[in-house]
């Protein structure tokens, strides 16, 4: 067999990373409509405020919706094994989800169909749900993963999940949830303060303020129940970097405070942690001082931030079971095969980059403010 220029263990941390940041920037960019979504009804009062909060997303969330594909498609090409256990075990709350997000094109599309206050203030309300609704389950989905998720593995790798959709709903994966609610409003919030003007603007500043607040306590209590009251995994033995993936050739372990200990081991990732907290204060601050361009980035700093220590924490976890940690998936034993991964790794240099410069033009064209004189100059206008 030819020699391949990375190893088998190098390509699988490569793909955790790519991974990574393909969550990192679904969270960024779609994380920026699912706030303006969640805040529509209570920033804007009007039914012209309302139009401009939609037409300030409109432009631009279905190519958003392009980081969601290309991270379910890097799970399900590199992690088949990811894939499979969660995608079936976590299959409820995914519908929710897709439904959720349902809600976003077809209100967009029905909801200046009919010119009723009460038809428009339907589809208002179906927006917030699917801007509130996967803003919140993602983050229960990601609290559920640090809690370790009930599923084992028989002999030939095919996957059993023993839980519920109700059990999901854990008091720590609620609390995950609202972190996740939080950041994205503050980040949705931050958009509307610097793209729009009079009082949209400055009601959006306001509640950008609680949530950024919001944010930081609630991620601070995250870190505290990580650290002293949840407990993480830790794997005592494993395969070598250059087998063959297969998730029962390892020992794991249970213990509380676990997740805390990769950053005993690598002081540089409380990097991550810090990022989220910063990012939000700078936010908090920014927003309150009409710092529009500052509190997006800083708000997108801190979504950054969160969601990479999610990440760092589970090290090298990608799904820990609770059932038989034994069985728990970990970047070292779910992957796809050596030749896969180099193949994708690939296509990812020359397909990302072109994602990349085709996301930077279009925010580009639709940069400056939106108000109602320039949505009643666009025949396109929702």
């Amino acid at each position: 067999m030819t020699q391949l220029p990375l190893d088998y263990e190098t390509l699988r941390l490569v793909w955790w990373v790519l991974l990574g940041t393909l969550l990192i920037g679904f969270a960024i960019m779609d994380g920026v409509d699912l706030g303006v979504g969640a805040l529509l009804p209570f920033v804007a009062r009007s039914d012209e405020e309302r139009r401009i909060l939609i037409n300030l997303i409109g432009p631009t969330w279905e190519g958003n919706q392009v980081w969601l594909i290309l991270g379910g498609g890097a799970i399900f090409a590199a992690w088949p094994a990811l894939y499979a256990a969660s995608f079936s075990g976590f299959y409820l709350a995914m519908i929710v989800i897709l439904l959720a997000l349902i809600l976003r094109p077809v209100g967009f599309k029905f909801r200046g169909k009919v010119k009723d206050a009460r038809w428009r203030e339907t589809w208002d309300w179906a927006l917030f749900v699917g801007g509130f609704v996967p803003a919140l389950i993602m983050g229960v989905a990601v609290g559920n993963v640090l809690l370790g998720v009930p599923f084992g593995l028989d002999a030939t790798l095919r996957p059993h999940y023993t839980g519920n959709v109700f059990g999901l709903l854990r008091p720590f994966a609620l609390l995950c949830g609202l972190v996740s609610v939080s950041m994205v409003i503050t980040l949705g919030a931050s958009v509307i303060a610097a793209r729009c003007l009079g009082e949209v603007s400055d009601r959006a500043r306001s509640y950008g303020r609680m949530a950024a607040i919001a944010t930081l306590a609630l991620f601070a209590l995250g870190g505290l129940w990580v650290a002293f009251g949840l407990d993480g995994y830790v794997v005592t033995s494993r395969q070598i970097g250059a087998a063959a993936s297969n998730p029962l050739a390892k020992s794991v372990v249970s213990e509380t405070g676990a997740w805390i200990g990769n950053y005993a081991r690598h002081p540089w990732m409380l990097i991550a942690p810090a990022l989220g907290f910063l990012g939000s204060a700078l936010a908090l601050l920014a927003l309150g001082k009409r710092g529009g361009v500052v509190a997006i980035l800083a708000s997108a700093a801190a979504v950054f931030g969160i969601v990479s220590t999610a990440g760092l924490s589970l090290f090298p976890f990608l799904l820990p079971s609770n059932l038989d940690p034994n069985v728990s998936l970990t970047v070292w034993d779910a992957s796809s095969s050596h030749l896969t991964l180099f193949v994708m790794l690939i296509a990812t240099l020359v397909f990302l980059p072109i994602v990349l410069a085709y996301t930077t033009w279009v925010y580009r064209v639709m940069r400056g403010p939106v108000t109602a004189t320039s949505i009643g100059r666009n025949p396109n206008a929702y």
